[in-house]
């Protein structure tokens, strides 16, 4: 019972926390879907939410299972980006990802491990651990807020990485997939795979603000959040 009472009090809290995010977006879409018929924009240019929704659901078999293709192709080059920081097949679509994630989280990684404090640096070297011990228990830790910088820009480049890969060539993803329905004229279907390549994107970066929570609550960021 006070487990559930938890849960509903941290899911109160996060609505208060971001009601302004979602008020926004709730304006947002309506503004756009009787903008149209107010402004008489033609629906081959800019569609209406309403008719993407109804124009998507259709699409809906296709839609999911780009998604899944784009997802991994997301994954996999997201990954091994973060590993090395520390044909037309899947292999050159994986290593654009690689490329576009690699340097934010490459950068932020030295800038963090540069800007230890020498206190730190001799408490360290005090204690007689060793440089293995030291880097895990000591170095790393103080480095990880400033390496999720990088993973967040790294996690937002990933899903663009991906679509670029497969507009420039590719039978499959939702780069591939938007590229078809806007080359045949259908606007509605592009947007309904904006909207699911907008969804993966924010997925990849909401899961790595959870793991940020998860591995580094003692920061003074994450109390700020929790609060």
């Amino acid at each position: 019972m006070a487990s559930s009472k938890n849960k509903l009090t941290g899911f109160l809290k996060w609505i208060a926390s971001g009601w302004m995010l979602i008020l926004f977006f709730v304006l947002f879409f309506l503004f756009w879907e009787y903008s149209i018929p107010l402004f008489d924009v033609p629906r081959y240019i800019l569609p209406a939410p309403s008719e993407i929704v109804q124009k998507g659901s259709a699409d809906i078999d296709k839609l999911i299972y780009y998604t899944g293709v784009t997802g991994l192709e997301t994954i996999i080059g997201y990954a091994i980006a973060i590993i090395l920081g520390f044909g037309f097949g899947l292999l050159p679509k994986v290593i654009i990802v690689v490329l576009v994630c690699f340097f934010p989280i490459v950068l932020n990684a030295i800038l963090a491990f540069n800007s230890l404090s020498n206190e730190l640096t001799l408490f360290h070297r005090s204690t007689g651990a060793n440089t293995i011990k030291t880097f895990f228990k000591i170095r790393l830790p103080a480095a990880m807020p400033q390496c999720f910088v990088g993973f967040k820009y790294a996690a937002i480049n990933a899903t663009v990485g991906a679509t670029i890969a497969e507009f420039i060539g590719s039978d499959q993803g939702l780069g591939f997939y938007i590229s078809i329905v806007t080359g045949n004229m259908r606007p509605d279907l592009a947007f309904a795979g904006i909207f699911f390549l907008t969804l993966l994107g924010l997925s990849l970066f909401g899961f790595v603000t959870l793991m940020e929570k998860i591995l580094i609550p003692w920061h003074i960021s994450m109390k700020r959040i929790n609060k």
